[in-house]
């Protein structure tokens, strides 16, 4: 079987920070240290987290009192910083600064009178975040369907924001509808979405032109995982998302001789070795690198963290290469 290895994949340059931001509090301040919400979005690296000394929690009011508390990438509402400051928590804010930046410019809309609309789906931990930072919760519209239904107090004073980790082709077929119905509304180029949600879902695009099956390795409950299987559907080739191995299913591989595989932006490259492993158990395995987009974004450390003679920048991960 040929295996073609996507090119981006797995760890994204605001996942590495937000893990560096948790291995390394637990290394400066000492376990335990508290963490509001999965750090990302997989069970792998979050287990891990845990054994060093990190503690996973859902709400700000389970923390104790001084205790060191870092936010995930995903991003909090001023509420949840409120709730931090009130309880005398020393915070790291372990936020992708991309999603920072969709915050700002949330707020800067608001702030110049637009009725803020959020593409993006409803609950997610981005978009409550993004949500929590606006005075008036924004509309949120997940398809261009669901624009029809908006109701604005003023057509000309509209603006929208989106979520970092949605489709850029789903994302501008909404920004469209927004701008059919809502002519003067205001909002950021559709290149302003996460650049490694759009680098892996070009490689997935590209990885269905060449193989007949593809394997996305990442978490169920990770919005650009799904959406990679959802491309990969979209394309007409057979894709399946896999949390590790253990969800290998032999009978997907029943006359297929061409296997791609991706991995979602939380996904480490660990488990993408794994599941080469579990392959080679079965049949022969020829490696091959898909010709992509080589990612070199590193994003800097919050200041109380960053060692004596760094730069600040978070160091690249492990990462299979071609030889």
């Amino acid at each position: 079987m040929q295996v073609v290895l996507a090119e981006p994949r797995g760890f994204c340059a605001g996942v590495e920070r937000a893990i560096e931001i948790v291995e390394r509090a637990i290394e400066v301040y000492g376990p335990p240290i508290y963490v509001r919400h999965e750090i990302v979005h997989n069970k792998r690296v979050v287990a891990e987290l845990r054994e060093k000394g990190a503690i996973f929690v859902d709400e700000v009011s389970e923390i104790p009192e001084g205790a060191v508390t870092i936010f995930s990438a995903h991003g909090v509402s001023e509420n949840v910083e409120k709730q931090a400051r009130e309880r005398g928590l020393p915070v790291i804010d372990a936020t992708c600064p991309l999603v920072a930046k969709v915050h700002v410019e949330a707020q800067r809309y608001e702030s110049e009178g637009d009725e803020v609309i959020l593409i993006g789906h409803e609950g997610h931990p981005e978009v409550e975040g993004t949500s929590g930072r606006l005075k008036k919760g924004p509309q949120i519209v997940a398809t261009a369907e669901d624009v029809q239904s908006l109701i604005v107090s003023n057509p000309d004073r509209v603006a929208y924001v989106t979520q970092t980790t949605l489709s850029v082709d789903d994302t501008r077929e909404v920004i469209e509808a927004l701008k059919k119905r809502f002519p003067k509304i205001s909002g950021p180029d559709v290149n302003d979405i996460c650049y490694a949600t759009q680098n892996r879902q070009a490689a997935v695009r590209a990885l269905a032109e060449n193989v007949q099956l593809i394997l996305v390795v990442g978490a169920r409950n990770s919005s650009n995982s799904n959406r990679l299987r959802e491309i990969g559907e979209e394309m007409g080739v057979p894709t399946y998302l896999i949390e590790d191995a253990r969800d290998l299913n032999h009978g997907w591989f029943e006359g297929v001789e061409r296997v791609g595989v991706a991995a979602g932006a939380s996904s480490p490259e660990q488990l993408v070795r794994e599941l080469f492993a579990k392959l080679r158990e079965f049949t022969t395995v020829e490696l091959t690198f898909q010709n992509g987009i080589k990612e070199r974004v590193r994003f800097k450390l919050p200041a109380e963290l960053v060692r004596s003679g760094e730069d600040g920048r978070t160091p690249g991960r492990d990462h299979i290469t071609a030889p």
